[in-house]
């Protein structure tokens, strides 16, 4: 069994929970609002230096979603972005800015002047990962989001369970708001052939 042990104040008062490979810990403040529960792996003995923390409200567990790049694809870079949708509540509008988001600052000559030497834009694939806050998954136009891509051939275009729902403090009938939320999607683009 592997022992947990942290060397921090801060959470030298928590409480220890051992799972596999994981450690859990509860720190709980004077207001319970802020209890943390705080989950440790412990890496491979490979990386056994390398600890992943990761923290959530109490009462939530957060999971990673290891969603691995498609193994027919040689990887070159991976390109983010955020996209929000302040009025009108559409989704797919929030997925596809942050697509635009996470590729519009790049440019990749390497594909049209031939540096991957055998490799050109023809045989450039994308992988696409949004995190759409759940409720509105269902609503989301994959269509739609893939037209934002000018070139590159889409080989996996993963959902996950992320983004945000919030208030954008003002609801404006004349943009099409039904209410005041703001919908907020993150998008990673992988990137090679």
């Amino acid at each position: 069994m592997t022992a947990c042990s942290l060397n921090s104040p801060f959470l030298s008062s928590g409480k220890f929970r051992y799972l596999g490979n994981s450690c859990w810990i509860n720190h709980s403040f004077s207001n319970p609002i802020r209890s943390l529960t705080y989950r440790f792996y412990l890496g491979s003995p490979r990386f056994s230096s390398a600890i992943r923390a990761e923290a959530a409200m109490e009462g939530q567990q957060i999971e990673s979603v290891n969603i691995g790049v498609n193994p027919s694809m040689k990887l070159l870079f991976v390109e983010m972005g955020v996209g929000y949708d302040q009025h009108g509540q559409d989704i797919t509008a929030a997925a596809m800015r942050a697509c635009r988001d996470a590729i519009s600052s790049n440019s990749i000559p390497a594909f049209r002047r031939g540096s991957i030497p055998g490799v050109s834009s023809d045989q450039m694939k994308l992988q696409i990962k949004l995190g759409v806050p759940q409720p509105l998954q269902q609503f989301l136009d994959i269509e739609r989001v893939k037209s934002v891509f000018p070139y590159g051939k889409i080989v996996n275009f993963d959902i996950v369970d992320g983004g945000l729902i919030c208030s954008s403090g003002v609801l404006v009938e004349e943009m099409g708001d039904k209410n005041d939320d703001c919908y907020v999607v993150n998008a990673a683009v992988y990137v090679g052939y």
